[in-house]
Protein backbone atom coordinates (compact mmCIF):
# COMPACT_ATOMS: atom_id res chain seq x y z
CA UNK A 1 0.00 0.00 0.00
CA UNK A 2 1.51 3.75 -0.64
CA UNK A 3 0.73 6.75 0.69
CA UNK A 4 1.10 10.09 -0.85
CA UNK A 5 4.49 11.73 0.13
CA UNK A 6 2.47 14.88 1.83
CA UNK A 7 2.03 15.29 5.71
CA UNK A 8 -0.95 16.95 5.34
CA UNK A 9 -2.54 14.41 2.53
CA UNK A 10 -1.65 11.97 5.20
CA UNK A 11 -2.88 13.66 8.24
CA UNK A 12 -6.71 13.88 6.11
CA UNK A 13 -6.82 10.36 5.36
CA UNK A 14 -5.99 8.63 8.51
CA UNK A 15 -8.16 10.88 10.65
CA UNK A 16 -11.22 10.21 7.86
CA UNK A 17 -10.38 6.36 8.30
CA UNK A 18 -10.03 6.65 12.32
CA UNK A 19 -13.86 8.32 12.64
CA UNK A 20 -15.37 5.64 10.03
CA UNK A 21 -15.64 8.66 7.29
CA UNK A 22 -14.92 6.02 4.13
CA UNK A 23 -16.86 7.13 1.21
CA UNK A 24 -15.23 8.99 -0.82
CA UNK A 25 -16.44 10.87 -4.31
CA UNK A 26 -13.42 12.31 -5.85
CA UNK A 27 -13.84 14.77 -8.66
CA UNK A 28 -10.32 14.70 -11.21
CA UNK A 29 -7.68 17.31 -10.60
CA UNK A 30 -4.00 17.77 -10.41
CA UNK A 31 -3.47 19.89 -7.49
CA UNK A 32 -5.90 17.10 -5.10
CA UNK A 33 -3.71 14.16 -6.59
CA UNK A 34 -2.17 14.35 -2.86
CA UNK A 35 -5.57 13.32 -1.42
CA UNK A 36 -6.61 11.24 -4.36
CA UNK A 37 -3.54 9.21 -3.68
CA UNK A 38 -4.29 8.57 0.13
CA UNK A 39 -7.99 7.87 -0.42
CA UNK A 40 -7.93 5.93 -3.36
CA UNK A 41 -4.30 3.65 -2.57
CA UNK A 42 -5.98 2.40 1.07
CA UNK A 43 -8.91 -0.65 0.52
CA UNK A 44 -11.06 0.80 3.60
CA UNK A 45 -11.80 3.57 1.73
CA UNK A 46 -14.97 2.97 -0.93
CA UNK A 47 -13.99 5.69 -3.75
CA UNK A 48 -16.16 7.08 -6.07
CA UNK A 49 -15.13 9.40 -9.63
CA UNK A 50 -17.80 11.85 -10.65
CA UNK A 51 -16.13 14.46 -13.20
CA UNK A 52 -18.61 17.38 -12.59
CA UNK A 53 -18.21 18.71 -9.20
CA UNK A 54 -22.02 20.09 -8.91
CA UNK A 55 -22.88 16.78 -9.47
CA UNK A 56 -20.58 14.64 -7.26
CA UNK A 57 -21.61 16.77 -4.65
CA UNK A 58 -25.41 16.06 -4.87
CA UNK A 59 -24.07 12.46 -4.80
CA UNK A 60 -22.07 12.26 -2.14
CA UNK A 61 -25.15 13.93 -0.13
CA UNK A 62 -27.01 11.22 -1.38
CA UNK A 63 -24.91 8.58 -0.53
CA UNK A 64 -24.94 10.62 3.19
CA UNK A 65 -28.68 10.65 3.47
CA UNK A 66 -28.59 6.78 3.53
CA UNK A 67 -25.40 5.66 5.45
CA UNK A 68 -26.46 8.51 8.32
CA UNK A 69 -22.65 9.10 8.21
CA UNK A 70 -20.52 11.72 6.85
CA UNK A 71 -19.20 11.52 2.91
CA UNK A 72 -16.06 13.23 1.87
CA UNK A 73 -15.57 14.91 -1.07
CA UNK A 74 -12.05 15.87 -2.69
CA UNK A 75 -11.81 18.35 -5.56
CA UNK A 76 -9.15 20.52 -7.32
CA UNK A 77 -8.19 23.95 -6.90
CA UNK A 78 -10.16 27.06 -8.23
CA UNK A 79 -14.01 27.38 -9.17
CA UNK A 80 -14.20 23.37 -8.67
CA UNK A 81 -14.98 23.74 -5.30
CA UNK A 82 -17.79 26.57 -5.71
CA UNK A 83 -19.29 23.75 -8.12
CA UNK A 84 -20.06 22.33 -4.55
CA UNK A 85 -22.08 24.95 -3.12
CA UNK A 86 -25.62 24.43 -3.63
CA UNK A 87 -24.95 20.64 -2.23
CA UNK A 88 -23.73 22.39 0.72
CA UNK A 89 -26.68 24.89 1.26
CA UNK A 90 -29.09 21.71 0.72
CA UNK A 91 -26.58 19.59 3.23
CA UNK A 92 -26.72 22.38 5.68
CA UNK A 93 -30.54 23.09 5.93
CA UNK A 94 -31.26 19.60 5.66
CA UNK A 95 -28.90 18.68 8.61
CA UNK A 96 -26.78 15.74 6.23
CA UNK A 97 -23.23 15.35 6.65
CA UNK A 98 -20.68 16.37 4.07
CA UNK A 99 -16.93 16.81 4.70
CA UNK A 100 -15.68 18.81 1.59
CA UNK A 101 -11.65 18.58 1.34
CA UNK A 102 -10.47 21.15 -0.94
CA UNK A 103 -7.13 21.39 -2.55
CA UNK A 104 -5.10 24.83 -2.28
CA UNK A 105 -1.97 26.21 -3.57
CA UNK A 106 0.03 27.44 -0.84
CA UNK A 107 -0.48 31.02 0.45
CA UNK A 108 2.37 32.67 -1.38
CA UNK A 109 0.79 31.51 -4.33
CA UNK A 110 -2.63 33.03 -3.64
CA UNK A 111 -3.51 36.33 -5.56
CA UNK A 112 -0.49 36.48 -7.53
CA UNK A 113 -2.91 35.71 -10.88
CA UNK A 114 -1.71 32.53 -11.63
CA UNK A 115 -4.91 29.68 -12.92
CA UNK A 116 -7.06 27.68 -11.06
CA UNK A 117 -6.35 29.45 -8.13
CA UNK A 118 -9.54 31.67 -6.01
CA UNK A 119 -9.53 33.27 -2.39
CA UNK A 120 -10.98 29.46 -1.19
CA UNK A 121 -10.82 29.96 2.87
CA UNK A 122 -13.60 30.18 4.24
CA UNK A 123 -15.20 30.27 0.91
CA UNK A 124 -18.94 28.92 2.56
CA UNK A 125 -18.71 31.10 5.46
CA UNK A 126 -22.88 31.47 5.52
CA UNK A 127 -23.47 27.86 5.23
CA UNK A 128 -20.89 25.57 6.75
CA UNK A 129 -21.01 24.62 10.06
CA UNK A 130 -16.79 25.01 10.24
CA UNK A 131 -14.63 25.90 8.11
CA UNK A 132 -10.92 24.23 8.74
CA UNK A 133 -8.27 26.06 7.25
CA UNK A 134 -4.96 24.02 7.21
CA UNK A 135 -1.54 25.34 6.16
CA UNK A 136 1.17 23.85 4.14
CA UNK A 137 4.60 22.64 5.71
CA UNK A 138 5.56 20.30 8.42
CA UNK A 139 5.66 23.25 11.49
CA UNK A 140 2.00 23.89 10.77
CA UNK A 141 1.37 19.51 11.56
CA UNK A 142 -0.26 19.97 14.83
CA UNK A 143 -2.27 23.08 14.10
CA UNK A 144 -3.76 20.94 11.25
CA UNK A 145 -4.33 18.26 13.13
CA UNK A 146 -6.50 20.25 15.68
CA UNK A 147 -7.98 21.82 13.02
CA UNK A 148 -9.42 18.72 10.63
CA UNK A 149 -10.10 16.68 14.07
CA UNK A 150 -12.84 19.70 15.10
CA UNK A 151 -14.17 19.60 11.38
CA UNK A 152 -14.02 16.22 11.19
CA UNK A 153 -16.08 15.90 14.57
CA UNK A 154 -18.38 18.64 13.92
CA UNK A 155 -19.44 16.78 10.91
CA UNK A 156 -20.54 13.66 13.14
CA UNK A 157 -21.76 16.04 16.11
CA UNK A 158 -23.97 18.41 14.31
CA UNK A 159 -24.84 16.30 11.16
CA UNK A 160 -24.39 19.26 8.26
CA UNK A 161 -21.25 20.19 6.11
CA UNK A 162 -17.96 21.23 6.98
CA UNK A 163 -15.05 22.32 5.06
CA UNK A 164 -11.10 21.56 5.51
CA UNK A 165 -9.06 23.03 2.86
CA UNK A 166 -5.57 21.52 2.26
CA UNK A 167 -2.96 23.74 0.63
CA UNK A 168 0.23 21.59 -1.54
CA UNK A 169 3.37 22.44 -2.52
CA UNK A 170 4.67 20.85 -5.51
CA UNK A 171 5.58 17.97 -6.68
CA UNK A 172 1.99 16.94 -6.22
CA UNK A 173 2.51 13.20 -7.47
CA UNK A 174 5.55 11.45 -4.98
CA UNK A 175 4.63 8.30 -2.88
CA UNK A 176 5.92 6.38 -0.39
CA UNK A 177 5.63 2.98 1.42
CA UNK A 178 6.13 4.69 5.26
CA UNK A 179 3.29 6.86 6.76
CA UNK A 180 4.92 9.70 8.00
CA UNK A 181 2.21 10.96 10.56
CA UNK A 182 0.14 9.12 13.74
CA UNK A 183 -2.27 12.22 14.05
CA UNK A 184 -3.65 12.27 17.53
CA UNK A 185 -7.41 11.09 17.10
CA UNK A 186 -9.92 13.08 19.38
CA UNK A 187 -13.36 11.44 19.04
CA UNK A 188 -16.67 13.21 18.52
CA UNK A 189 -18.70 13.82 21.20
CA UNK A 190 -22.58 12.32 21.93
CA UNK A 191 -24.80 15.39 21.71
CA UNK A 192 -26.36 14.98 25.25
CA UNK A 193 -30.32 16.17 25.25
CA UNK A 194 -30.87 19.21 27.49
CA UNK A 195 -33.78 18.58 30.12
CA UNK A 196 -37.17 20.82 29.43
CA UNK A 197 -39.26 21.39 32.77
CA UNK A 198 -41.93 18.74 31.72
CA UNK A 199 -44.29 19.48 34.40
CA UNK A 200 -44.84 22.87 33.21
CA UNK A 201 -45.33 21.77 29.33
CA UNK A 202 -47.83 19.05 30.41
CA UNK A 203 -49.78 21.83 32.25
CA UNK A 204 -49.76 24.07 29.32
CA UNK A 205 -50.69 20.32 26.81
CA UNK A 206 -53.74 19.80 29.82
CA UNK A 207 -55.30 23.22 29.68
CA UNK A 208 -54.79 23.32 25.67
CA UNK A 209 -58.57 22.23 24.18
CA UNK A 210 -56.95 21.71 20.43
CA UNK A 211 -53.54 20.51 20.29
CA UNK A 212 -51.76 19.91 16.43
CA UNK A 213 -48.70 17.81 15.61
CA UNK A 214 -46.98 19.16 12.10
CA UNK A 215 -43.97 17.03 11.08
CA UNK A 216 -41.73 17.88 8.25
CA UNK A 217 -38.95 16.00 6.51
CA UNK A 218 -37.86 12.34 8.68
CA UNK A 219 -35.85 10.10 7.95
CA UNK A 220 -37.96 6.41 7.81
CA UNK A 221 -38.58 4.88 11.09
CA UNK A 222 -37.50 7.68 12.83
CA UNK A 223 -40.57 7.99 15.80
CA UNK A 224 -41.54 4.33 17.61
CA UNK A 225 -44.34 2.78 17.20
CA UNK A 226 -45.37 2.93 21.11
CA UNK A 227 -45.07 6.39 20.85
CA UNK A 228 -46.70 6.85 17.33
CA UNK A 229 -49.66 4.77 18.79
CA UNK A 230 -50.13 6.83 22.06
CA UNK A 231 -50.50 9.89 19.83
CA UNK A 232 -52.72 8.84 17.31
CA UNK A 233 -55.07 7.25 19.93
CA UNK A 234 -55.46 11.04 21.60
CA UNK A 235 -59.12 12.48 20.54
CA UNK A 236 -57.73 16.07 21.32
CA UNK A 237 -54.47 16.26 18.67
CA UNK A 238 -54.56 16.55 14.69
CA UNK A 239 -51.39 15.18 13.07
CA UNK A 240 -50.44 16.48 9.94
CA UNK A 241 -47.90 14.53 8.12
CA UNK A 242 -46.31 15.13 4.51
CA UNK A 243 -44.86 13.09 1.91
CA UNK A 244 -41.26 13.06 2.84
CA UNK A 245 -42.61 12.74 6.81
CA UNK A 246 -41.83 9.05 6.51
CA UNK A 247 -44.29 8.72 9.66
CA UNK A 248 -47.86 6.82 9.12
CA UNK A 249 -50.56 6.06 10.71
CA UNK A 250 -55.10 5.79 10.03
CA UNK A 251 -55.41 8.82 12.71
CA UNK A 252 -52.99 10.97 10.58
CA UNK A 253 -53.77 13.33 7.97
CA UNK A 254 -50.91 13.19 5.72
CA UNK A 255 -52.13 15.29 2.58
CA UNK A 256 -52.89 18.47 4.16
CA UNK A 257 -53.26 20.69 1.06
CA UNK A 258 -56.57 18.61 0.42
CA UNK A 259 -57.79 19.05 3.62
CA UNK A 260 -57.38 22.42 3.94
CA UNK A 261 -57.39 24.53 0.75
CA UNK A 262 -61.25 23.68 0.27
CA UNK A 263 -61.92 25.01 4.07
CA UNK A 264 -64.25 28.45 4.54
CA UNK A 265 -63.40 31.02 7.16
CA UNK A 266 -65.45 29.37 10.32
CA UNK A 267 -63.69 26.01 9.24
CA UNK A 268 -60.26 27.38 9.07
CA UNK A 269 -61.21 28.88 13.29
CA UNK A 270 -62.37 25.79 13.87
CA UNK A 271 -59.53 23.55 13.19
CA UNK A 272 -57.07 26.61 14.96
CA UNK A 273 -54.90 24.94 17.40
CA UNK A 274 -53.96 26.60 20.83
CA UNK A 275 -50.57 24.44 21.33
CA UNK A 276 -48.77 23.34 17.93
CA UNK A 277 -45.97 21.16 18.42
CA UNK A 278 -43.37 20.53 15.22
CA UNK A 279 -40.55 18.75 14.36
CA UNK A 280 -38.61 16.92 11.61
CA UNK A 281 -37.20 19.58 8.45
CA UNK A 282 -38.56 21.67 6.57
CA UNK A 283 -42.37 21.94 5.52
CA UNK A 284 -43.32 21.94 2.08
CA UNK A 285 -47.00 23.08 2.10
CA UNK A 286 -46.94 26.70 1.28
CA UNK A 287 -51.04 26.90 2.28
CA UNK A 288 -50.61 25.54 5.85
CA UNK A 289 -47.60 27.38 6.81
CA UNK A 290 -49.51 30.45 5.52
CA UNK A 291 -52.66 29.00 7.71
CA UNK A 292 -50.29 28.93 10.97
CA UNK A 293 -49.01 32.40 10.37
CA UNK A 294 -52.58 33.86 10.10
CA UNK A 295 -54.27 31.61 12.58
CA UNK A 296 -51.34 31.45 15.06
CA UNK A 297 -51.08 29.00 18.05
CA UNK A 298 -50.78 30.52 21.77
CA UNK A 299 -47.91 27.84 21.66
CA UNK A 300 -45.36 26.77 19.94
CA UNK A 301 -43.35 24.24 20.62
CA UNK A 302 -40.21 22.86 18.09
CA UNK A 303 -38.42 19.75 18.74
CA UNK A 304 -34.93 19.14 18.07
CA UNK A 305 -31.87 19.09 19.18
CA UNK A 306 -29.67 21.71 16.89
CA UNK A 307 -32.19 24.73 15.58
CA UNK A 308 -35.63 25.80 15.51
CA UNK A 309 -37.09 28.33 13.19
CA UNK A 310 -39.64 30.28 13.75
CA UNK A 311 -41.74 29.13 10.79
CA UNK A 312 -44.93 30.81 12.56
CA UNK A 313 -43.78 33.84 13.87
CA UNK A 314 -44.88 32.11 17.39
CA UNK A 315 -41.98 30.08 18.64
CA UNK A 316 -42.59 29.71 22.29
CA UNK A 317 -40.31 26.92 23.23
CA UNK A 318 -37.13 25.11 21.69
CA UNK A 319 -36.99 21.68 22.88
CA UNK A 320 -33.59 20.86 22.26
CA UNK A 321 -33.79 17.00 22.17
CA UNK A 322 -34.90 13.49 20.19
CA UNK A 323 -38.60 13.35 19.34
CA UNK A 324 -38.93 9.88 20.44
CA UNK A 325 -36.61 10.77 24.16
CA UNK A 326 -39.65 13.63 24.46
CA UNK A 327 -42.73 11.77 24.19
CA UNK A 328 -41.38 9.26 26.08
CA UNK A 329 -40.99 11.08 29.30
CA UNK A 330 -44.10 13.71 28.05
CA UNK A 331 -46.54 11.25 27.78
CA UNK A 332 -47.34 9.79 30.76
CA UNK A 333 -48.12 12.85 32.37
CA UNK A 334 -50.78 14.01 30.49
CA UNK A 335 -54.76 13.70 30.99
CA UNK A 336 -57.27 12.17 29.05
CA UNK A 337 -59.02 14.27 27.14
CA UNK A 338 -62.86 13.87 25.55
CA UNK A 339 -62.88 15.87 22.25
CA UNK A 340 -64.42 15.64 18.93
CA UNK A 341 -60.84 17.52 17.38
CA UNK A 342 -59.47 14.57 15.83
CA UNK A 343 -62.74 12.99 14.99
CA UNK A 344 -64.53 15.82 13.13
CA UNK A 345 -61.66 16.40 10.98
CA UNK A 346 -60.54 12.72 10.16
CA UNK A 347 -64.54 12.97 8.90
CA UNK A 348 -63.98 15.46 7.10
CA UNK A 349 -60.75 14.16 5.44
CA UNK A 350 -62.50 11.24 4.72
CA UNK A 351 -65.05 13.10 2.50
CA UNK A 352 -61.90 15.02 0.94
CA UNK A 353 -60.45 11.63 -0.05
CA UNK A 354 -63.81 10.23 -1.46
CA UNK A 355 -64.02 13.59 -3.91
CA UNK A 356 -60.42 13.04 -4.66
CA UNK A 357 -61.16 9.18 -6.09
CA UNK A 358 -63.99 10.49 -7.72
CA UNK A 359 -62.02 13.27 -9.41
CA UNK A 360 -59.25 11.10 -10.61
CA UNK A 361 -62.12 8.74 -11.99
CA UNK A 362 -63.08 11.15 -14.24
CA UNK A 363 -60.51 14.16 -15.27
CA UNK A 364 -58.73 14.13 -18.49
CA UNK A 365 -55.25 12.92 -19.47
CA UNK A 366 -52.77 15.31 -17.45
CA UNK A 367 -49.94 15.80 -14.83
CA UNK A 368 -52.41 14.81 -11.81
CA UNK A 369 -53.90 12.02 -13.90
CA UNK A 370 -50.10 10.86 -14.57
CA UNK A 371 -48.56 11.19 -10.95
CA UNK A 372 -51.71 9.44 -9.72
CA UNK A 373 -50.93 6.52 -12.04
CA UNK A 374 -47.16 6.19 -11.19
CA UNK A 375 -47.79 7.06 -7.82
CA UNK A 376 -50.26 3.81 -7.66
CA UNK A 377 -47.67 1.95 -9.24
CA UNK A 378 -44.80 1.76 -6.94
CA UNK A 379 -43.38 -1.17 -5.84
CA UNK A 380 -43.19 -2.96 -2.19
CA UNK A 381 -39.95 -2.42 -0.23
CA UNK A 382 -38.67 0.78 -3.04
CA UNK A 383 -37.12 3.69 -2.04
CA UNK A 384 -38.80 7.00 -3.73
CA UNK A 385 -36.82 9.74 -4.83
CA UNK A 386 -38.50 12.89 -5.62
CA UNK A 387 -36.94 16.16 -7.71
CA UNK A 388 -39.07 19.64 -6.31
CA UNK A 389 -40.92 21.77 -7.89
CA UNK A 390 -44.43 20.36 -9.17
CA UNK A 391 -42.96 16.92 -8.54
CA UNK A 392 -43.04 17.12 -4.97
CA UNK A 393 -45.53 19.07 -4.77
CA UNK A 394 -48.22 16.64 -6.38
CA UNK A 395 -47.32 13.71 -4.20
CA UNK A 396 -48.39 15.79 -1.71
CA UNK A 397 -51.80 15.32 -2.48
CA UNK A 398 -51.63 11.41 -2.52
CA UNK A 399 -51.63 8.41 -0.31
CA UNK A 400 -48.75 6.37 -1.75
CA UNK A 401 -49.27 3.14 -2.41
CA UNK A 402 -47.12 0.92 0.11
CA UNK A 403 -45.68 3.87 1.65
CA UNK A 404 -42.24 4.26 -0.13
CA UNK A 405 -39.42 5.35 1.80
CA UNK A 406 -39.89 9.23 0.54
CA UNK A 407 -36.56 11.65 -0.27
CA UNK A 408 -36.39 15.07 -1.04
CA UNK A 409 -33.95 17.88 -1.05
CA UNK A 410 -36.21 20.35 0.69
CA UNK A 411 -33.40 21.89 2.48
CA UNK A 412 -33.12 24.82 -0.23
CA UNK A 413 -35.52 23.05 -2.59
CA UNK A 414 -33.40 23.73 -5.40
CA UNK A 415 -34.18 21.56 -8.62
CA UNK A 416 -30.83 21.40 -9.13
CA UNK A 417 -29.15 18.48 -7.99
CA UNK A 418 -32.24 16.23 -7.42
CA UNK A 419 -30.93 13.26 -9.92
CA UNK A 420 -27.53 13.21 -8.73
CA UNK A 421 -29.00 12.92 -5.08
CA UNK A 422 -31.05 10.24 -6.48
CA UNK A 423 -28.53 8.03 -7.58
CA UNK A 424 -26.49 8.18 -4.71
CA UNK A 425 -29.11 7.30 -2.57
CA UNK A 426 -30.02 4.54 -4.52
CA UNK A 427 -26.15 3.28 -4.76
CA UNK A 428 -25.85 3.48 -0.93
CA UNK A 429 -29.37 2.04 0.19
CA UNK A 430 -29.07 -1.02 -1.88
CA UNK A 431 -32.85 -0.85 -2.32
CA UNK A 432 -34.78 -0.14 -5.59
CA UNK A 433 -34.98 3.31 -6.12
CA UNK A 434 -37.36 4.99 -7.76
CA UNK A 435 -36.63 8.93 -9.08
CA UNK A 436 -39.69 11.05 -10.41
CA UNK A 437 -38.84 14.25 -11.89
CA UNK A 438 -40.15 16.97 -13.96
CA UNK A 439 -38.60 17.73 -17.56
CA UNK A 440 -36.66 21.08 -15.93
CA UNK A 441 -34.91 19.31 -13.32
CA UNK A 442 -34.52 16.24 -15.15
CA UNK A 443 -33.10 18.12 -17.83
CA UNK A 444 -30.94 20.39 -15.23
CA UNK A 445 -29.10 18.22 -13.70
CA UNK A 446 -28.46 15.52 -16.95
CA UNK A 447 -24.61 15.20 -16.05
CA UNK A 448 -25.80 13.30 -13.16
CA UNK A 449 -26.38 10.10 -15.73
CA UNK A 450 -22.03 10.73 -16.60
CA UNK A 451 -20.81 7.83 -14.32
CA UNK A 452 -20.42 4.27 -13.50
CA UNK A 453 -22.48 3.46 -10.67
CA UNK A 454 -25.84 3.78 -11.10
CA UNK A 455 -27.50 0.58 -10.36
CA UNK A 456 -29.47 -1.51 -13.16
CA UNK A 457 -32.49 -1.39 -11.05
CA UNK A 458 -33.15 2.39 -10.56
CA UNK A 459 -36.04 3.58 -12.32
CA UNK A 460 -36.53 7.00 -13.56
CA UNK A 461 -39.73 8.48 -14.19
CA UNK A 462 -39.96 12.05 -16.08
CA UNK A 463 -42.85 13.75 -16.17
CA UNK A 464 -42.28 15.99 -19.25
CA UNK A 465 -44.79 18.93 -19.92
CA UNK A 466 -42.58 20.71 -22.08
CA UNK A 467 -40.92 23.68 -19.72
CA UNK A 468 -41.82 24.91 -16.27
CA UNK A 469 -45.51 24.21 -15.40
CA UNK A 470 -46.25 25.02 -12.38
CA UNK A 471 -45.38 28.32 -13.41
CA UNK A 472 -48.88 28.45 -14.70
CA UNK A 473 -50.66 27.52 -11.50
CA UNK A 474 -49.04 31.08 -9.72
CA UNK A 475 -51.29 33.87 -9.60
CA UNK A 476 -50.88 36.38 -12.28
CA UNK A 477 -47.59 34.30 -13.46
CA UNK A 478 -49.73 33.56 -17.07
CA UNK A 479 -50.22 37.32 -17.58
CA UNK A 480 -46.08 38.59 -17.52
CA UNK A 481 -44.82 39.22 -20.49
CA UNK A 482 -42.87 36.94 -22.58
CA UNK A 483 -44.43 33.92 -20.37
CA UNK A 484 -43.61 31.02 -21.72
CA UNK A 485 -39.65 32.04 -22.75
CA UNK A 486 -38.55 33.47 -19.30
CA UNK A 487 -40.80 31.72 -16.74
CA UNK A 488 -42.53 28.65 -18.39
CA UNK A 489 -39.09 28.42 -20.30
CA UNK A 490 -40.97 26.21 -22.67
CA UNK A 491 -38.97 23.80 -24.67
CA UNK A 492 -39.34 20.55 -27.10
CA UNK A 493 -36.63 18.55 -25.71
CA UNK A 494 -36.35 14.60 -24.34
CA UNK A 495 -34.65 12.34 -23.11
CA UNK A 496 -34.10 9.75 -25.62
CA UNK A 497 -30.49 10.90 -26.28
CA UNK A 498 -29.41 11.12 -22.84
CA UNK A 499 -30.30 7.58 -22.51
CA UNK A 500 -28.98 6.18 -25.89
CA UNK A 501 -25.17 7.66 -24.21
CA UNK A 502 -25.60 6.49 -21.02
CA UNK A 503 -26.60 3.04 -22.37
CA UNK A 504 -30.24 3.64 -20.24
CA UNK A 505 -33.59 1.80 -21.79
CA UNK A 506 -35.78 4.25 -22.73
CA UNK A 507 -39.74 4.23 -23.41
CA UNK A 508 -41.74 7.47 -23.73
CA UNK A 509 -45.59 7.83 -23.35
CA UNK A 510 -48.15 10.26 -24.36
CA UNK A 511 -51.60 9.11 -23.09
CA UNK A 512 -52.74 7.07 -20.68
CA UNK A 513 -53.54 3.83 -22.04
CA UNK A 514 -49.60 3.50 -22.85
CA UNK A 515 -48.40 4.82 -19.51
CA UNK A 516 -50.90 2.04 -17.93
CA UNK A 517 -49.05 -0.77 -20.07
CA UNK A 518 -45.71 0.59 -19.41
CA UNK A 519 -46.00 0.65 -15.73
CA UNK A 520 -47.04 -2.87 -15.57
CA UNK A 521 -43.85 -3.89 -16.51
CA UNK A 522 -41.83 -0.87 -15.87
CA UNK A 523 -40.00 -2.11 -12.29
CA UNK A 524 -38.82 -5.81 -13.60
CA UNK A 525 -35.75 -7.13 -13.34
CA UNK A 526 -33.39 -5.95 -16.16
CA UNK A 527 -29.82 -5.81 -17.04
CA UNK A 528 -29.64 -1.60 -17.27
CA UNK A 529 -31.67 1.27 -15.21
CA UNK A 530 -34.64 2.28 -17.20
CA UNK A 531 -35.94 5.84 -17.72
CA UNK A 532 -39.72 6.53 -18.70
CA UNK A 533 -40.53 10.00 -19.80
CA UNK A 534 -44.37 10.44 -19.57
CA UNK A 535 -45.47 13.46 -21.87
CA UNK A 536 -48.29 15.81 -20.87
CA UNK A 537 -50.17 18.62 -22.48
CA UNK A 538 -48.82 21.64 -21.68
CA UNK A 539 -51.94 23.96 -21.77
CA UNK A 540 -54.39 22.18 -19.61
CA UNK A 541 -52.30 20.64 -16.61
CA UNK A 542 -53.09 24.23 -14.58
CA UNK A 543 -56.77 24.26 -15.16
CA UNK A 544 -56.94 20.55 -13.99
CA UNK A 545 -55.09 20.91 -10.79
CA UNK A 546 -57.21 24.33 -10.14
CA UNK A 547 -60.72 22.47 -11.13
CA UNK A 548 -59.48 19.82 -8.57
CA UNK A 549 -58.94 21.79 -5.45
CA UNK A 550 -62.60 23.51 -6.34
CA UNK A 551 -64.17 20.14 -6.81
CA UNK A 552 -63.03 18.72 -3.39
CA UNK A 553 -64.60 21.53 -2.09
Amino acid sequence: MKFSSKRLSQTITQLCLIKEIDHIVISPGSRNAPLTIGFTEHPSFTCFSIVDERCAAFFALGVAQQINRPVALICTSGSALLNYYPAVAEAFYSDIPLVVISADRPEKLVEIGDGQTIRQENVYSNHILYSANCKDGDEFQLKNETEINIALNTAIELQGPVHINAPFEEPLYHKTDDLLVRPQHVPARTMEASEPDFKELAQIWNSSSQKLILTGTLPPLSIDDQVTAQLASRDDLLVFTEATSNWHHPNFIPAIDQLITALNPEEFEALQPELLITFGGMVISKRIKAYLRKYKPKHHWHINKKKAFDTYFSLSEHLRMDPNTFFRKFLPLLQPAHSNYQSSWLQIRKYRLEKHTEYLGTVTYSDIRAYSLVFNSLPKGCQLQLANSATVRYAQLFELKNQPEVFCNRGTSGIDGSTSTAIGAAVASGKQTVYVSGDLSFFYDSNALWNQYIPKDLRIIVINNSGGGIFRILPGAKSAAHFKTYFETSHNLNAANLCEMYDIEYAAVSDELSLKNELSSFYSESHRPRLLEIFTPQEVNDKVLLDYFEFIR
